[in-house]
């Protein structure tokens, strides 16, 4: 049986997920898109978004050559762990959603490290 690579990297994603909910800690989520990379801070049970940040926002994006490249990653990154430190998250569980720990998500992570979120 032939798995597309979208089936594949959510079942990653699943299996990854259900070790972060045992560690009942806030989540950093990240989704990567062709044009786009998104991150957002969830609460332990996912019921409720505490910070986001994405190359979509115009204060995001403003200053960047491209918004899919790993500065653009870095920059959500830095964003994202400013506004969770605002609303008091302090340690996060990194949710790569069955991405490669690569490239832009580990721009994203790094910059997201060096901003204060520790994980």
């Amino acid at each position: 049986m032939t798995m597309n690579k979208n089936i594949a990297r959510l079942r990653r994603a699943k299996r990854t997920r259900s070790h972060i909910r045992v560690l009942d800690v806030p989540r950093l989520s990240v989704l990567r898109t062709g044009q786009h990379i998104y991150a957002q801070v969830f609460t332990a049970d996912g019921s409720k978004v505490l910070a986001a940040a994405s190359t979509v926002q115009a204060d995001v994006a403003e200053g960047l050559k491209g918004r899919k490249n790993i500065d653009a990653a870095a920059r959500v990154g830095q964003i994202v762990a400013e506004r969770a430190l605002k609303a008091g998250v302090e340690h996060v569980a990194f949710d790569r959603s069955g991405y490669r720990y690569h490239g832009r998500i580990k721009a994203l992570a790094e910059a997201a490290r060096e901003a204060g979120l520790k994980f």
